[in-house]
């Protein structure tokens, strides 16, 4: 299905001009926050070490891993920042490289997601595409993501991305790369090139941690990244697209999600929860979603937004 709908049907030309400006001083607040946050549950679980602190290290660092790629993909935008080389740089080595991402491969797969949502185009159709699905289905992925076994599947699929072995992606549908006569060491220089700033920057986390007397805690952060953190990326991209409607019309084929408390600190950080609002206005930055989908709202151009619960319900609805 086609339309032509265009961002002017829905805001004013002083509403798209407001909308689009940046601010350096809110990219750095965004920043600064989630590594206050990371740094405070290092801090409590160094302070306190039990069962109890883990636990609660575990889902807040896997929130704050969300976070951080949340953060990249806004520097993949230019949205982060007003300034184009902070979102480059900063956007870069304290966000996306922390949790194994680099924002210009990811800034040149995401730009097809937007040019093709939801179409046979779109390279992260295999989020979705399984929806819906039972509740036995979704519950075996979900136990899957909590064991660490899909983490560990996604770190073996980058490091044969990041040798040349498979093609860059962030979804599903990686290609493997014919070897054409390339040699062992070719493909050890281009892992070390592509997860170089990867581990340079969790080895910086670690060196601080050590030096802080907290060095166990690192092995949180780990468990987190391949636990946790694919259960809140898993629940995230369902909630954005998944049983949308197949079209082009920007506010049909992507879904807002209301978000509480427990889930801005997990599945939800950095207003990522605002989806139909940024794929209305890709360039907009974080902070001016709420204000597009209040004004959304008070024009009735969309409906009240589901909670996460609404969407998993929704998701599963197939039959047994």
């Amino acid at each position: 299905m086609s339309t032509s709908f265009r961002l002017n049907d829905a805001f004013s030309r002083d509403e798209i001009r407001r909308f689009s400006e940046k601010s350096d001083l809110a990219g750095w607040w965004a920043v600064g926050f989630t590594w206050a946050l990371i740094a405070g549950t290092f801090a409590l679980m160094a302070w306190f070490p039990n069962p109890l602190t883990v636990a609660v290290g575990l889902v807040v660092l896997g929130g704050r891993q969300l976070a951080l790629s949340v953060l990249g993909h806004e520097a993949a935008h230019y949205s982060l920042f007003k300034t184009r080389a902070l979102n480059d740089i900063v956007g870069d080595w304290l966000c996306a490289r922390v949790v194994w991402n680099d924002t210009k491969r990811y800034r040149r797969h995401h730009v097809q997601h937007h040019s093709h949502t939801n179409t046979e185009l779109d390279p992260d159709l295999s989020l979705v595409k399984p929806f819906p699905t039972t509740r036995r289905s979704l519950r075996r992925k979900l136990i899957r993501d909590i064991t660490g076994q899909t983490g560990l599947k996604r770190v073996a699929a980058l490091v044969l991305m990041d040798i040349g072995a498979l093609s860059y992606t962030v979804s599903g549908g990686a290609r493997w790369i014919p070897r054409d006569g390339r040699s062992v060491l070719s493909y050890v220089r281009q892992g070390l090139l592509n997860m170089g700033p990867m581990l340079i920057t969790n080895g910086v986390m670690l060196g601080v941690l050590i030096a802080c007397g907290a060095g166990w805690t690192y092995l949180v952060w780990a468990g987190a990244y391949v636990t946790t953190y694919s259960v809140f990326i898993r629940i995230r991209a369902i909630a954005e697209h998944a049983c949308t409607e197949v079209t082009d019309h920007p506010l049909r084929n992507t879904r807002t999600t209301r978000a509480g408390l427990l889930a801005r600190l997990t599945i939800a950080p950095i207003n990522v929860n605002y989806h139909l609002e940024h794929h209305l206005m890709p360039s907009a930055a974080w902070y001016q979603l709420p204000r597009m989908h209040k004004i959304l709202r008070a024009r009735q151009a969309i409906e009240e937004a589901p909670g996460y619960i609404d969407v998993l319900r929704l998701v599963t609805a197939k039959p047994a």
